[in-house]
């Protein structure tokens, strides 16, 4: 199964991709002790840690998505903002996405959790050779509606994540048609579920940002 993603890129040019291979690149902490933190965030809602950092996870090339509203299964879902690169012909394009997550799955596999929710990605995209040489300026945010009030849920930058060709390389590199989400930045006050995700990549030296946002409905669990 293929998936069409289009982009607007900061060549004033139109990117369409067809996604054939979902990557989702886990426990990317740069920081040990930032790291730590994102698996005791896990391990309190009784999700085991990696055998070994990081971890490459699969998901169906269905699971992608560009769409400002998603469907899930239960109010256990949440996301998580994250740089997320696509291989193209013409080269590696960088964007922003979320890497929704069934958290109750999460706790018995997380490779499954992966595959039960959608993977949001935004409908821009800059040239990562452009930014290459100061992707750790780079800063990550996510905003989420809970309960009709609007709260910071993640901020940071992507130095806090492992550099972003360590995890091609590491990977083996991308095929055309290759999208890999690259890791997170902890959670401010507990992972948990909203009503509306919002993030935003940002470039302080261009005074540039790339975002998106969906709203989440959540379909009931029946027996």
């Amino acid at each position: 199964m293929t998936v069409v993603l289009n982009f607007q890129t900061n060549h004033g040019r139109p990117l369409d991709l067809t996604v054939r291979d979902c990557v989702v690149a886990g426990w990317t902490g740069r920081d040990k002790a930032a790291l730590d933190h994102h698996i005791e965030e896990l391990a309190a809602l009784g999700i085991p840690g990696p055998s070994h950092v990081p971890l490459y996870y699969r998901a169906a090339a269905g699971v992608v998505t560009q769409a400002y509203r998603v469907q899930v299964l239960g109010d256990q879902s949440s996301g998580e903002v994250e740089p997320v690169l696509i291989s193209a012909d013409d080269g590696i394009w960088l964007t922003v996405g979320s890497d929704h997550t069934d958290r109750k799955v999460e706790a018995y596999s997380i490779p499954v959790s992966k595959q039960m929710c959608p993977k949001v990605l935004a409908r821009d995209a800059w040239k990562l050779d452009e930014v290459i040489d100061r992707l750790d300026e780079l800063t990550l945010e996510a905003r989420v509606m809970i309960d009709g009030a609007e709260v910071v849920y993640q901020t940071g930058t992507l130095a806090m994540i492992r550099p972003l060709m360590e995890l091609v390389d590491g990977y083996g590199g991308l095929p055309p048609g290759t999208v890999m989400l690259c890791g997170t930045v902890p959670v401010i006050g507990g992972i948990r579920p909203a009503d509306r995700f919002a993030m935003r990549l940002s470039d302080p030296k261009t005074a540039t940002a790339i975002d998106h946002a969906y709203d989440i409905e959540t379909l009931p669990v029946v027996n």
